[in-house]
C-alpha cells in the first residue's frame, strides 16, 4: 500500500495544528509555511478534513483552522482514511468491499492481505496526533 501526497501532507498539516493546539485558530498560510507545503493544495486537504469533522474553520481577520477534537482523540488512521479512503492493500479486503469476486469465499491469498490490512490499521489507529507531538519533542530534546 502506498500513500499519496494527500495522506502525507494532510497528516503534516494535522500534526502542525496539534503541535500548536489552543483555542486560537491558525491561518492555513502559517501551517503551509511551517510545514513547507503548498497553501493551495492544503486548502483542498483541509476542506476534506473539515467535512469529516476533524478540523473547524473560524472566519474573520483572526480566522483559520483548529482541531475539532483534542489531539489525543484524533489518530493517524482517522486522517489517512479521510484523505486516502479505506485502508487496504487490495480492494477485496477493503473495509467497504461488497464482495463481487467469484473467489471471495475460498481465496487463500485474501487472508494474507486481510492480515496486512489489519496490521496497518492497528498501527495507524494506535498513534494519536498527541503521540506525534510527544515524539517530536523527544527527538528535539535529543538534538540539543
Amino acid at each position: 500500500m502506498k500513500l499519496s501526497t494527500k495522506g502525507h501532507y494532510g497528516l503534516k498539516a494535522m500534526y502542525d495544528l496539534a503541535l500548536h493546539y489552543s483555542n486560537d485558530p491558525i491561518p492555513l498560510k502559517t501551517v503551509a509555511e511551517r510545514q513547507r507545503l503548498s497553501e493551495n493544495y492544503l486548502e483542498q486537504l483541509i476542506a476534506a478534513l473539515r467535512k469529516a469533522g476533524l478540523v473547524r474553520s473560524v472566519r474573520g481577520a483572526q480566522g483559520g483552522y483548529i482541531l475539532a477534537k483534542p489531539p489525543e482523540e484524533i489518530t493517524v488512521g482517522d486522517v489517512v482514511r479521510v484523505l486516502e479512503g479505506p485502508i487496504a492493500p487490495l480492494e477485496c479486503v477493503s473495509e467497504e468491499y461488497i464482495g463481487d469476486c467469484d473467489q471471495f469465499n475460498y481465496c487463500i491469498s485474501r487472508n494474507v492481505w486481510a492480515k496486512v490490512r489489519d496490521s496497518i490499521s492497528d498501527v495507524l489507529d494506535s498513534i494519536s496526533l498527541a503521540d506525534m507531538c510527544r515524539e517530536a519533542k523527544e527527538i528535539d530534546q535529543l538534538r540539543k
